[in-house]
């Protein structure tokens, strides 16, 4: 005798990350296996699900939804309820709806899944060999989104018909491609086009025909641009010492290491990276993560096909990354060796998208081009990451990782937008209980970085469906984003550099504990950057800062001194080696590096002009920062005199110290209740040529860690504060900040270093948020 079970419904709302990841085909197959009828559909930001059937399948069916969803999918249930039956048949998808929700959670772009990838190399496949495969488990997503929901029409890939096979599939609730929106084939979908330099644009080639002469100019030591997901990448033959040098003069970018894009290999995909770095288990581990960052990687000793010399020169670390895209994997496998992979952009600006762009800016870089009719409806430069005191750590937010979308455990009573610094710029908009981090944006010191800015403001307020009410800017007045931000109608406030540093350290703590508690003890945040306006209208950058989040006060710092040049100073490290020495009353001779990383222009008669300057105070500014000793330092040392990129003292010091390092004891007093730091003592010692460079370098680093421990002792021994943070440019030295965590670790100190944003400049935009969301909560 069959017992009849009574039937029940549900209606479910889902949030979170269920856009873009194949979610409704799965809620579909879900509800197939547990025999239910009713509906799933997109909203914009959320999934709504109508379910039906027994009531031990009901709830079979909701614990499923998360514990078996898509990988890429990070659904939560927000709420349900018991609803009457009605007469479904079936179950089926329902067309989108369109409204005013704010819970949208736009997906990154996803790298090119195995199961699209084992298809793209057979030959019995119709998408084989294709450059645009995809399914609802990979592909672009981010880049190509016009707006919400995600639907083809709101899409880039509007104007690609489906052909009839795609189209079925597209339908089938069974197939892996079921509603797939960038889906495509040979016939339907986006074909790539081959244009070298000096001859006529072909528009008749294809695919194919296009591919083998992008792989003919890549053997052939040629430098192309090619078109990606997120833009454009200038690429050469990474062991062509020949090529990557031209790359280098054409790009006017001699020193700065390239990217360096690797075959996927061996059982784990993993045998180049062993080839050419000594990798940790950790950065492999994220190297084939879905979000296929660039990751630094120690250079290997050895290897028989070595990488071309001028990579990374003077550096240890290389950055490598797997292919992430169809193309990508179709150049590399018949390439059969490492290819350059970097940012298709002039200094400082974000990646070039668009064909006319890049052939027009880039014309006398690049001597071909491999383009594809795709549009690229925003740019998202490859993310960067790297391994410091045993965990890996973001440099730069990019293309698969971003926007970051972070919950905030308080609640916005309106948007916020935060515009974040002048160098390594990002945004943040909040609302709610969330905040998004937008990708890397850049240096806003050009107009088109300007007015990629400028688009990216309106693309996440589109795309999120959320507008600002406010925008919180840095103090600098002279700043890019600051004066735009004084353009606009809204109401602004302005948060200080390095409170917005140590609200962004403090902020991921907050995130953790997923609590701001006003009472919580107070932390002390140490933030070492290259500068930024402080209070005192001086320029920060070797604080200690001891509270929370909107209420700060600088508890420690370093000696002041006077910069010759303001700005030049991060491009001429001699001129904060000369300021060092005058400063004290210290002689100062530049000693020129003996290598060929440095081919700067050095002061000679003028520099009697140049201290006449200094005694003066003409364009002279007062610093306190970390980073301005360590250009100082590399001049000093004789490591480098003229930067070519921002940062590449402090690196190649860095990449130095291959043996312990020895601390100069430096004096520590109090004056006006701050702790100072006197570096006197360490100038005549990075200028003792009976050293070794190396050996220098190494007391460097290790003299600056022992004075931060020295500091933290005196703060706690009168305030009782054990948690320390480290934030600013600074910490993304790995020697510095590893000999800064184990120090502290053996007095028990409790250390907090970001881990999902970068302690940079591109954290700053989060940290405004936090400063001025904590002062109001």
């Amino acid at each position: 005798m069959s017992v009849a079970f009574p039937l029940a419904a549900r209606r479910l709302i889902l949030n979170g990350r269920v856009q873009g990841v194949g979610f409704r085909p799965f809620v579909y197959r879900l509800a197939m296996e547990y025999q239910l009828v009713g509906w799933v559909m997109n909203r914009v930001g959320w999934v709504e699900i109508h379910a039906q059937g027994v009531m031990a399948a009901l709830d079979g069916f909701e614990v499923d939804l998360i514990k078996r969803a898509p990988p890429l999918a990070r659904p939560t249930i927000q709420s349900w309820r018991a609803l009457d039956c009605e007469n479904f048949g079936e179950f089926f998808i329902r067309a989108s709806i369109a409204d005013d929700c704010t819970q949208i959670h736009v997906p990154p772009d996803y790298f090119a899944c195995n199961e699209c990838v084992t298809e793209l190399f057979d030959p019995t496949d119709r998408r084989y060999r294709y450059p645009f495969i995809n399914c609802t488990q990979c592909g672009p997503r981010y880049t190509l989104i016009e707006r919400l929901p995600y639907d083809r029409p709101y899409t880039t890939m509007a104007d690609f018909a489906l052909c009839p096979a795609c189209h079925a599939q597209y339908q089938d609730p069974k197939d892996r491609r079921f509603h797939a929106q960038p889906l495509a084939c040979p016939v339907c979908g986006p074909r790539l086009r081959f244009h070298a330099i000096g001859q006529p644009p072909r528009d008749d080639d294809g695919s194919e025909l296009s591919l083998a002469a992008c792989l003919n100019a890549l053997r052939a030591g040629k430098i192309v641009a090619i078109k990606g997901i997120g833009g454009y990448h200038l690429t050469c033959d990474a062991t062509n010492q020949s090529a990557v040098t031209r790359l280098r003069d054409r790009k006017l970018r001699p020193h700065k290491p390239l990217a360096v894009m690797i075959p996927q290999t061996g059982d784990d995909g993993l045998d180049e990276a062993r080839r050419y770095a000594d990798p940790h288990p950790n950065e492999l581990a994220l190297l084939i993560d879905p979000s296929r960052p660039i990751v630094l990687m120690r250079k290997a000793c050895t290897d028989s096909l070595r990488l071309a010399a001028g990579i990374a020169p003077g550096l240890t670390e290389i950055g490598l990354m797997l292919p992430y895209s169809p193309l990508h994997h179709l150049l590399l496998r018949e390439l059969d060796r490492p290819m350059v992979a970097t940012s298709a952009n002039l200094a400082g600006e974000p990646i070039l998208t668009a064909e006319l762009d890049v052939e027009t800016r880039l014309g006398q870089v690049a001597e071909a081009f491999l383009h594809h009719d795709r549009p690229i409806r925003r740019p998202a430069d490859d993310a960067v990451w790297h391994l410091v005191a045993g965990k890996m750590r973001p440099l730069r937010l990019g293309r698969g990782g971003a926007p970051l979308e972070l919950h905030l455990p308080f609640r916005l009573d309106a948007p916020l937008l935060a515009v974040g610094a002048q160098l390594k710029t990002t945004l943040a908009l909040a609302w709610d209980e969330r905040v998004v981090i937008s990708p890397h944006i850049g240096d806003l010191g050009t107009p088109r970085a300007q007015a990629v800015f400028e688009q990216q403001i309106n693309d996440l307020q589109e795309l999120y469906g959320v507008r600002a009410t406010r925008i919180v800017h840095d103090a600098h007045p002279d700043y890019s984003n600051t004066r735009w931000a004084r353009r606009t109608a809204l109401p602004i406030i302005q948060v200080y550099h390095h409170h917005a540093h140590a609200g962004a350290v403090a902020g991921e703590m907050i995130l953790a504990d997923d609590n701001l508690d006003r009472n919580a003890a107070p932390v002390l945040v140490f933030t070492w950057d290259g500068t930024g306006l402080g209070p005192d209208r001086t320029l920060w950058g070797g604080e200690a800062l001891l509270g929370r989040p909107g209420n700060w006060r600088r508890v420690a710092t370093l000696r002041p001194f006077r910069l010759i040049g303001g700005e030049r100073v991060s491009r001429e490290p001699w001129r904060a080696a000369a300021a060092l020495a005058w400063e004290i009353g210290a002689p100062w001779t530049f000693i020129r590096p003996n290598d060929d990383n440095d081919d700067g222009v050095y002061p000679s008669q003028g520099e009697l002009l140049i201290r006449h300057a200094w005694e003066h105070g003409l364009n002279c500014l007062q610093t306190s920062a970390v980073g301005r000793i360590f250009d100082a330092a590399a001049a000093l040392i004789g490591v480098l005199g003229h930067a070519s990129f921002e940062g590449q003292g402090p690196m190649y010091l860095e990449a130095s110290c291959d043996e312990p390092g020895h601390a100069v004891v430096l004096p520590l007093s109090k004056s006006d209740g701050i702790w100072v730091t006197d570096w006197a003592p360490l100038v005549a010692h990075l200028q003792d040529i009976q050293v070794t460079s190396a050996q220098r370098a190494a007391d460097l680093h290790a003299t600056l860690a022992r004075a931060l421990l020295e500091q933290a002792l005196r703060i706690r021994a009168e305030h009782g504060v054990n948690k320390i943070g480290l934030g600013g440019g600074v910490f993304q030295n790995r020697v510095l900040t590893e000999a800064v965590v184990k120090l502290l670790g053996e007095q028990d100190f409790s250390i907090i270093i970001p881990e999902q944003l970068p302690v940079n400049d591109a954290a700053i935009s989060f940290g405004q948020i936090i400063e001025v969301t904590a002062k109001n909560n």
